[in-house]
């Protein structure tokens, strides 16, 4: 029995008001859910696969065009819905006109700061090749804080969590997020999540308690695309699936992703016996066939992901930090400069900017060769919301112009 703070009793409910101010901008737009379990939470799981994301071949000027995809774990809103938080998901943006960066990454959030890491470890994180990829965050049996996992091996750990409480004090958040909808077109994407109740159960959320901010028109005749989202959710008992689009040329009929078959899986280790207590030859089966069913049909999974945090064999190699991008590489100071100031809502002229050292490799293995930004003045991070923190340093890499790491406010002193 995991032992948890004390908080007055709560119904669980849908978090509709939450959702509605957490997930709503004014040129960032939305296609996501909300949930809250009812009970204590110490764990979040969520897959889907990694789809094509593909932006129109124009000049987009100082704009932002991205897409993320991500599951985000709320530990404690006792105080606030905009409580600290874990993020961890799959992101694409626009670099130029035939240019556009690819992969996961994972993201702490704090009311004081952030900071955030790309995935570089697994099969082809950063390959749109429509294989199926997992994201979870687990919180450590001691201490408030928690361990990030993808395709269940452990690849961070946060710093600045606050103490679960029992109750309805939580939150569980999974869906699509997009700047500069008119020049990207996002296919149908079907998410599955799951929580971790405090007796280490995996266990889907009551439908009941699940609430949605979609922040564009449903694709139809009177709203076509660009400009609009085709969404829904297999809403029986409990939260089975979201399937959300951004279709660019024409509303297209919604179809689920979680069936499809992979236009490239790429072979999986040689693993017939086990590593760390998992059936790997199983678990390889069950990512390629479905993914959400893992942690209650793999033998040793469910208590790998809880003890040693590495369960995947296959996944374990660090692949190159390149993404699945296009066109010409090696970014110029003048594209790092504008991308991070649009970024991080900064002046252009208030960035310093040292360049690219060929032997720059991070303490969790980021090596590409990497622009280093810094700024002192105040900067929302990669936050949609009004609040500011004071200053932020960003590493983009040299060839591909992906973000490899970036903290903002007090979290920069936790890096």
């Amino acid at each position: 029995m995991t032992v948890l703070g004390a908080a007055p009793p709560a119904s669980a409910a849908a978090p509709t008001d939450a959702c509605s101010i957490l997930y709503s901008a004014r040129i960032t737009f939305w296609g996501m859910t909300c949930s809250q379990p009812g009970e204590p939470m110490i764990g979040g799981f969520a897959t889907w696969r990694n789809v094509p994301i593909t932006f129109d071949q124009t000049d987009t000027g100082s704009a932002t065009v991205q897409v993320g995809n991500y599951l985000r774990v709320t530990p404690n809103t006792s105080s606030s819905p905009l409580a600290a938080n874990i993020e961890i998901g799959l992101y694409a943006e626009k670099t130029g006109r035939t240019t556009h960066t690819y992969g996961p990454r994972w993201t702490e959030m704090t009311t004081s700061g952030g900071r955030t890491k790309a995935i570089t470890a697994g099969v082809n994180p950063t390959k749109a090749d429509k294989r199926n990829h997992t994201y979870m965050t687990v919180r450590q049996d001691s201490g408030n804080q928690w361990d990030v996992l993808y395709d269940f091996n452990k690849v961070g750990s946060t710093t600045s969590q606050l103490k679960v409480l029992g109750g309805n004090t939580n939150r569980i958040d999974v869906g699509l997020e997009v700047t500069g909808p008119r020049y990207v077109d996002v296919p149908s994407i079907a998410n599955r999540m799951q929580f971790m109740t405090g007796n280490k159960v995996w266990e889907k959320v009551a439908t009941r308690n699940v609430a949605k901010s979609v922040t564009l028109p449903s694709c139809s005749a009177s709203h076509p695309a660009p400009n609009c989202f085709t969404t829904k959710l297999a809403d029986g008992t409990n939260f089975t699936q979201w399937t959300v689009s951004k279709p660019r040329r024409q509303a297209v009929a919604l179809t689920s992703q979680h069936t499809a078959t992979p236009s490239h899986v790429p072979a999986a280790v040689d693993s017939s016996g086990t590593f760390n207590g998992v059936d790997q030859q199983a678990l390889q089966a069950c990512l390629d066939n479905d993914p959400d069913s893992c942690l209650t049909t793999v033998p040793g999974l469910s208590e790998c992901v809880v003890t040693a945090r590495v369960c995947n064999a296959a996944a374990l190699t660090t692949g190159d930090t390149a993404d699945d991008s296009t066109g010409e590489v090696d970014v110029s100071a003048t594209d790092i400069r504008s991308r991070a100031a649009a970024a991080f809502d900064v002046p252009a002229d208030a960035l310093a900017l040292d360049p690219p050292q060929a032997s720059l490799r991070s303490a969790d293995g980021i090596g590409d060769a990497a622009w280093t930004v810094t700024s002192t003045s105040t900067t929302p991070g990669l936050l949609h919301t009004d609040r500011r923190f004071d200053g932020f340093t960003a590493r983009y890499s040299a060839r591909t112009g992906a973000l490899l790491e970036a903290c903002w406010g007090d979290l920069c002193d936790a890096s």
